[in-house]
């Protein structure tokens, strides 16, 4: 079964639904930041490997804003796909843009988990052969209930659940592969958290890495005490 290999550079796409202010407003299942953090963290990953990546809005002028700056960043030269259907597999264009990727696993991330994420997901399974990835902790909804039981809900659909960390990881899977290490360190550090923290500190401390700064002053990597 396709559903049972692991995430790559070659067979992944990714799918941005609606990261957008006014909806992350309603978002209650995750720190909004933490969530802002992780979508990002996915982009940048999505963008070291090359991953065909669309990113859809809804009502951007009546009520839900602009995508976030950060996200916007990341893919600055990339065409938004807006909609006016809360289900993006509505929309033709959307469609047509995940058809031109010629990629069956989707890696998800949207808002709301148990409207747009939910819709899209069962819409595009019952009319493909799609699999879809869920992003959980790149995904919110307007209540801890609403995201778990739309989580669930789309589980027992066949949708695999994951979150953004192994996704990338996964594309990365081994550490020789040298033409992703430094980028995948660098979100790593950025975006990580303590594993994040564990990094620079082995970098620094451990390797004796690049040099540090003290008091605005350049110390060198491993400054001798006097």
């Amino acid at each position: 079964m396709s559903n049972r290999e692991v995430l790559t550079p070659q067979n992944s796409q990714v799918l941005f639904i609606d990261q957008q202010p006014q909806m992350a407003f309603g978002v209650q299942s995750i720190d909004r930041q933490t969530l802002k953090n992780n979508v990002v963290a996915l982009a940048k990953a999505a963008k070291a490997f090359n991953i065909p990546t669309t990113i859809t809005t809804v009502e951007t002028e009546s009520f839900s804003g602009n995508t976030y700056p950060e996200l916007l960043a990341v893919f600055p030269d990339k065409d938004i796909l807006e909609r006016t259907s809360m289900n993006s597999w509505d929309d033709q264009n959307v469609r047509d843009a995940l058809a031109a990727n010629k990629r069956k696993k989707i890696v998800v991330s949207g808002l709301w988990t148990e409207v747009c994420n939910a819709t899209f997901a069962l819409s595009a399974m019952k009319d493909t052969d799609y699999e879809i990835y869920m992003v959980a902790d790149a995904s919110g909804g307007t209540s801890v209930d609403a995201h778990k039981y739309a989580m669930d809900r789309m589980v027992q659909a066949g949708v695999i659940p994951i979150t953004w960390q192994p996704v990338m990881l996964e594309w990365q899977r081994d550490w020789a592969r040298k033409e992703t290490y430094d980028q995948v360190m660098a979100i790593v550090k950025e975006h990580s958290g303590a594993y994040g923290m564990g990094v620079d500190y082995a970098v620094t401390h451990v390797h004796k890495g690049p040099e540090r700064v003290k008091h605005g002053k350049r110390i060198g990597p491993n400054p001798v005490k006097t």
